[in-house]
């Protein structure tokens, strides 16, 4: 009878772990399916459009494609302007987040907040800001007669500005949870203070510094906004000669020649990034961060603090403050007021309009993502989860590199025929949108739920509970600021997608990123200012849902 026992108790988790990947693997069929005809097809169609000619492959258009010198020139500036942007913003950015790693001071989560709002701005709202302070008639031109605009100067300023969080949020959030003590002890022991930072510090952050330049070098690498806005017809990244040779050439044999140029350098960066991640998460012992924070102390550590404020201020703050003013030009709210008018030219609609559209659609991205999102970071869970899964993991990312302008055309030419004919309705939009959402959901939500442990899960199914209850039991109550912060980082990368958007909104539907670019392709003050004005309110409404997701994650009255 013992005997028996011992049998059923043992063969109860067996039971409860195969039920449990039977459910994993029924997890992520969905975000399975999802990218595989939303992402994977679309790219397959656009490239096979170009490579394929009356039924014939062309791969001999690869080289050919490379042979060419404004080609190779265009790669070389892709690949060395995203390597100095990383230098520089590593440069900038690691003062920062020292600072917010090891002091305490007054206002300190609001700032951070406020460090983050340019991340999740769209690009095209980046180029607009630099613009208003280093172009024609901007605050430099103005005051001291200089241009930076059309100048490399410009495009490395703005990927400072757009990729200076990733840093401090990356190493920073590392680094306050590094032990004081480890430095300390060492320099007890007699090592100077550079000494004790090189070989115990800087050792335990590399993983985390690589990660943060593999992140910023793959979204400047891909850039496209920024490069098009501030860099004119003398500077190109891949990302903007894909969409020059789809929208304005129409040589889509070309374009498909470079989206796979593109899509092997991302993939490999993804490889090493994901490599850099797993040593960072398994390498070290980390401590509370609540206890490393202290007061500045002595004057060397008040003049760096004062020395990151005041780098925030002029280069993050100040080209925010120019674009409010701006569109504060003209007297009596002029460029505000003249976005209710519909201007039949550029617009069906007046282009206020576009906020009510963007919010509809991140909305809506926002659903789709959080769905998506939460059902792949839940069959991502189990750390023994199978080869194909792991896989996934890295899959996921994937829409943050690959061409935006190559997704969006691609939507067009393979979603437009029975079964999946999308083109003219309106959920097209959220599903372009909904694919850069998703990675956002996974990352912030897969480090907790891998922080429930296992063993309820398994209690849980012992006693009979199904999966759904399992889920609502045990893992929603200690996921769900979790999941309100992915919501909302969903929500603001979703409202500022321009890259696939430009090619599927609608003319009587624009969104805010791609009215702001209409506008400021048209000659014209009433133009330039109603586009100022519009990135005014777009990054008025992503600063508000960053201070909401600020506020979550340093509230302490929850569970999480």
């Amino acid at each position: 009878m013992d005997l028996a026992r011992t049998e059923v108790a043992e063969a109860a988790p067996r039971e409860g772990r195969r039920r449990s990947a039977a459910v994993r693997l029924g997890l992520v069929a969905v975000p399975v399916a999802f990218f595989a005809v939303f992402f994977a097809y679309p790219v397959a169609a656009i490239v096979g459009r170009g490579l394929k000619v009356d039924g014939v492959w062309q791969f001999g258009r690869l080289p050919e494609v490379l042979g060419q010198s404004d080609i190779r020139h265009v790669l070389w500036f892709t690949t060395w302007q995203a390597l100095a942007s990383t230098a520089l913003t590593l440069l900038i950015a690691l003062p920062g987040a020292y600072v917010f790693a090891r002091f305490d001071f007054p206002g300190k989560n609001v700032l951070r907040a406020v460090v983050t709002v340019p991340f999740v701005l769209p690009t095209v709202v980046v180029g607009t800001a630099f613009l208003a302070l280093v172009g024609r008639g901007g605050l430099l031109d103005e005051l001291w007669g200089v241009r930076l605009d059309t100048t490399v100067w410009a495009i490395l300023l703005a990927h400072v500005f757009f990729n200076y969080a990733v840093v401090v949020r990356t190493v920073g959030g590392l680094w306050a949870q590094l032990d004081p003590r480890q430095e300390e002890a060492a320099r007890m022991l007699g090592a100077s203070p550079l000494r004790a930072w090189r070989q115990v510090t800087l050792p335990a952050l590399a993983p985390a510094v690589a990660a943060a330049a593999l992140m910023v070098f793959l979204f400047t690498f891909t850039s496209f906004g920024v490069v098009q806005i501030l860099g004119g017809p003398t500077f190109s990244t891949l990302e903007v000669e894909i969409y020059r040779q789809t929208s304005e050439i129409f040589d889509l044999s070309t374009a498909a020649v470079l989206t796979i140029i593109q899509f092997l350098a991302v993939a490999a960066i993804l490889a090493v990034h994901a490599w850099t991640v797993r040593r960072r998460e398994s390498a070290l012992r980390l401590v509370d961060a609540s206890v490393t924070a202290r007061r500045p102390r002595g004057a060397g550590q008040w003049a760096l603090l004062a020395g990151v404020l005041a780098v925030i201020a002029v280069l993050l703050l100040l080209p925010l403050a120019v674009l409010v003013q701006r569109s504060l030009d003209a007297p009596d709210f002029a460029y505000y007021r003249a976005l209710t008018s519909a201007d039949g030219g550029i617009f069906l609609v007046a282009p206020i309009e576009a906020i009510g559209n963007s919010l509809q659609y991140a909305v809506a991205a926002t659903l789709i993502a959080v769905l998506i999102g939460g059902l792949a970071a839940a069959a991502l869970t189990r750390r023994d989860a199978g080869r194909f899964v792991r896989g996934f993991d890295a899959l996921l990312m994937l829409p943050l590199g690959v061409s935006a302008v190559t997704v969006g055309f691609g939507f067009l030419i393979a979603l437009d025929e029975p079964p999946l004919d999308l083109r003219s309705t309106w959920i097209l939009v959220p599903l372009a949108q909904a694919l850069v959402g998703v990675p956002f959901v996974v990352r912030t939500m897969l480090p907790v739920l891998r922080a429930v442990d296992q063993r309820l899960r398994e209690a849980a199914s012992v006693l009979g509970a199904s999966p759904w209850r399992v889920w609502r039991e045990v893992d929603l109550p200690m996921v769900r600021r979790a999941l309100l912060i992915a919501a909302g980082f969903a929500f603001a990368v979703s409202l500022g997608e321009f890259g696939a958007t430009v090619f599927i909104a609608r003319p009587d539907n624009p969104t805010l990123p791609v009215a702001v670019a209409r506008l400021l392709g048209r000659a014209g003050e009433l133009n330039y200012g109603q586009a100022m004005a519009l990135s005014t309110v777009l990054m008025v409404v992503c600063a508000v849902a960053l201070l909401v997701l600020e506020r979550l994650r340093t509230d302490r009255t929850g569970e999480f």
